[in-house]
């Protein structure tokens, strides 16, 4: 297992389908309080959504790459900020799965500089929401 991967209880399907989903995503991810404004299908390329965020960002977020159960990325904009997260599903076994997020923060202008220090840091926001959402998986 990667040192960046986190180990899922269930099959890539099924890890996938549900970390794919917007409805879930307050579930497990931290700073979400709800999505709102959720257009198209789960796991479609080019479904979009509006997290809402514990802090007032309201990131506008786009499923841009869809490959079940094998990997998907969105990307959020707001403001001068746009991310980029990529979620990577290895089976191990027929139940079991690593999970691994490649995470990209860029800025523009004089929030540029900004960019750096988001992407050391999201990456381990990132990698507690998804220990958090295979606990979630592994309860039910």
């Amino acid at each position: 297992m990667s040192p960046r991967a986190v180990r899922f209880p269930v099959s890539c399907e099924v890890a996938y389908d549900y970390l794919v989903a917007p409805d879930n995503r307050a579930s497990w991810q931290s700073s979400l309080r709800n999505v709102e404004d959720v257009m198209g299908h789960d796991g479609v390329v080019g479904q979009s959504w509006t997290d809402v965020t514990g802090v007032g960002i309201r990131p506008r977020m786009e499923l841009t790459d869809a490959d079940r159960p094998h990997r998907w990325s969105e990307s959020g904009t707001w403001g001068r900020f746009k991310a980029t997260l990529t979620l990577t599903f290895v089976a191990v076994g027929a139940a079991t799965c690593d999970v691994e997020a490649t995470l990209e923060v860029r800025a523009s202008g004089l929030l540029r500089p900004l960019g750096l220090p988001a992407n050391r840091l999201a990456p381990l926001a990132v990698r507690s929401d998804l220990r958090r959402a295979a606990d979630i998986l592994g309860r039910g």
